[in-house]
């Protein structure tokens, strides 16, 4: 009891300067999902430069999402016990310093150890920049405000990235998509470390589970790579079976340390709690959905309609401001009014309308009539639900836990690009190699069997299209099954209020069910 006493005076005085370290916050976040795009937009042009063969090409992106993906829980990890502040700081001075090496790269090698470091601090940075938001927003309505804007960010902030890497690949040099990350990550780290305080009492001191970061890290990393293998070397490719197989043994060994050793890299209760993990596989399906989508619109508008890469970005706008709209407007006025289920389930409901609308794409299709209102359905929709389920992937931690719960959720969403990516991929190649053997007789001259090819290109993307509609609709039944917390309530949890301890008192907001 004396431990709560000592601690409620931070609990009902909040940090006076937490919307201002929020904007530090924002810029960080914005930075690794600006990367995540702009670097595929420059990779034409860097490939050429550095020499680097069409088979090797894929290690720029392959390189950065296996150590993201593969760290990211030992990154949180690592937050939990260093502090979030620190973290974040170090995750954004590395982050700077390894875009640098990208950006002056002479060799492909170089190019690739530039991208895996980039990964392995963005693995720090990305659970740290979550978490503290987390322990530094406590109020309800704040609490939405803050996850709104965040959400609305690691929504949007892809499409941006297809414009800011048009422009910078078009008119300076594609080095400079890597360049661009240091003033970023320059003015975050100091506006970071001049403004972030962290709350007290908030760490997780206890030892590293060595065990349980080795086997989390191959695991993850073998899980990564093989849907990258498949989407290459194809499903039954016998490195890909592998890959599958041990990535299935290391994460079941994983589970099993974790429910054993006394200070696990990551709590199950962490995972168990039907709302943190209904968030967790909602996300990961509604992410497997959506990036195999952007792929294919990017090379819809490209290939078949001839848009150039700076065009290309301006037309995925609508789908930002719809995310804006959805996460920062309609989510965050009704997160505090309704049941999250009752934002996240219909807000997936809405992006699977405009993913509908996306699968009646043809070659001669209007980009007015139905390209921009299926972006503005698919952004309205999953900014609506990306931000409760920001913020109830926090839902309910000790303070202690929040590094690792954050690091769940940027996970579930590398885990769930990977496989978007590799999935419907497949499926399109699959529609096209079909449509085309069926087609390409009847086409006399080069001309229609140029006109083929782009029709089995489109009728793959459709299809695909068709199963991501599928997921996002699977999504929508997760969320809606799983998640059973009420709306926030503006008072501060009182004891027993989540069965997770005392420290639950000071830092999270109740949760009415």
């Amino acid at each position: 009891m004396s431990a709560t006493a000592r601690s409620a005076p931070a609990a009902s005085a909040p940090d006076a300067r937490r919307w201002r370290a929020l904007v530090f916050i924002a810029l960080a976040q914005l930075m690794v999902v600006l990367d995540a795009t702009i670097v595929n937009i420059a990779l034409p042009s860097a490939q050429r430069d550095l020499g680097i063969s069409d088979g090797n090409r894929q290690w720029v992106v392959t390189a950065y999402a296996l150590a993201f993906g593969g760290l990211l829980l030992f990154g949180g990890r690592i937050a939990d016990l260093w502090g979030r502040k620190r973290a974040f700081v170090i995750g954004l001075t590395g982050f700077a310093a390894a875009s640098a090496l990208g950006g002056a790269a002479q060799s492909g090698a170089m190019m690739f150890g530039a991208r895996a470091l980039q990964g392995v601090f963005g693995a720090l940075l990305a659970p740290a920049a979550l978490s503290l938001l987390a322990v530094m927003f406590t109020d309800a309505k704040e609490r939405a405000k803050a996850f709104g804007i965040y959400g609305a960010i690691a929504g949007g902030g892809g499409a941006v990235g297809l414009i800011l890497g048009g422009f910078l690949t078009e008119y300076l040099d594609w080095r400079w998509t890597f360049f661009v990350n240091i003033p970023f990550a320059v003015v975050a780290a100091a506006g970071a470390y001049f403004v972030i305080r962290e709350p007290e009492g908030g760490r997780n001191r206890s030892p590293l589970d060595i065990p349980g970061v080795i086997l989390s890290t191959l695991g993850l990393v073998s899980l990564v790579y093989g849907f990258t293998r498949a989407e290459s070397d194809g499903w039954g490719d016998s490195l890909t079976v592998g890959l599958f197989v041990a990535a299935a043994v290391l994460l079941l060994a994983f589970v099993v340390t974790e429910s054993r050793v006394k200070a696990p890299l990551l709590p199950l209760r962490v995972v168990t709690d039907r709302n943190r993990g209904g968030v967790y596989l909602s996300l990961g399906l509604a992410v497997i959905a959506m990036f195999g989508t952007f792929l294919f619109l990017t090379y819809y508008l490209q290939v078949v309609k001839g848009y150039s890469p700076v065009k290309t970005g301006f037309a995925f706008l609508p789908m930002v401001a719809g995310m804006i709209t959805g996460s920062t407007q309609i989510g965050t006025r009704l997160m505090t009014r309704v049941p999250a289920r009752l934002l996240m389930g219909p807000g997936f409901l809405v992006a699977a309308a405009g993913m509908l609308l996306l699968a009646q794409l043809e070659i001669g299709s209007s980009y007015a009539a139905l390209v921009l209102p299926a972006l503005v359905l698919l952004g309205l929709g999953m900014g609506t639900a990306f931000m409760p389920a920001m913020s109830l992937a926090t839902f309910g931690v000790q303070p202690r836990d929040a590094g690792v719960a954050s690091a769940m959720v940027n996970t579930s969403q590398q885990v769930g690009g990977a496989i978007g990516t590799a999935l419907l991929n497949t499926i399109a190649a699959s529609a096209t190699t079909s449509y085309i053997k069926d087609h390409i007789a009847t086409a006399a001259s080069k001309p229609q069997q140029q006109l083929v090819q782009l029709q089995g290109m489109v009728h793959g993307y459709a299809n695909a299209i068709w199963f991501a509609v599928g997921i996002l609709a699977f999504a929508a039944v997760v969320a809606l099954t799983f998640v059973n917390a009420g709306r926030p309530d503006v008072a501060q949890v009182s004891a027993g209020g989540t069965g997770e301890g005392v420290e639950d008192e000071v830092h999270v907001p109740v949760v009415a069910h």
